[in-house]
């Protein structure tokens, strides 16, 4: 094989490749393009599992609500499992196990990976537990009663609300705000430029 055949097969695998990798990058949605609703049946289905969560939360203890939702899911495979393997007995099919595609898939983290994210997290981890020795050993007195103040503040909104109720409130101002300013940003854009060429014009 000549050198330029050999390039040229070479450079059009590269092409492949990045077009796959771009293709799965454009696949899994972004959280901004959730928040801002570019794909509004995955951010409907993201906001709506995501109330239902919190407001089961608020309803049930964490362990009912985890118990429950891995009963769900044991439901929907014993019940797929059981319909497959009639269908199978009754077609005299040899199809097999109706999730082996997803048994033999290798759902193990690589060390890397794992040493990858334990090293991010350090960064954060000691960052914040050097901030907090700073505030509460008062190295600078102004921000150590900056925070005194906010907890201060924050005992009368722990009066009113608990940490589920806030959570819940977090969860609607950010998949409704992103939309409804993104709107009004662009209304203004729009009515700031006839003015301005107005201007430019008269000038």
């Amino acid at each position: 094989m000549d050198p330029m055949t050999q390039s040229a097969q070479i450079s059009s695998s590269q092409g492949l490749a990045d077009g796959q990798n771009s293709a799965a990058k454009e696949s899994k949605p972004s959280v901004k393009d959730l928040i801002h609703w570019r794909d509004p049946k995955k951010s409907g289905l993201v906001f709506g599992l995501s109330m239902l969560l919190l407001l089961s939360l608020a309803a049930f203890s964490v362990i009912s609500v985890a118990s429950y939702l891995l009963l769900a899911l044991l439901c929907v495979t014993i019940t797929f499992r059981i319909y497959k393997s009639v269908v199978q007995a009754v077609q005299k099919s040899g199809d097999g196990h109706p999730f082996k595609v997803l048994i033999d898939k290798d759902v193990s983290i690589p060390p890397e990976t794992f040493r990858k994210h334990v090293d991010a997290s350090l960064t954060y981890i000691n960052r914040a537990l050097k901030q907090m020795s700073r505030l509460f050993l008062v190295e600078d007195l102004v921000d150590s009663l900056k925070l005194a103040v906010v907890m201060w503040l924050l005992t009368y909104v722990g009066a009113v609300f608990n940490g589920i109720t806030i959570l819940i409130l977090a969860d609607i101002l950010l998949f409704a705000v992103p939309p409804v300013y993104e709107k009004n940003k662009v209304r203004l854009l729009q009515e700031k430029l006839p003015g301005a060429m107005k201007r430019s014009k008269t000038e």
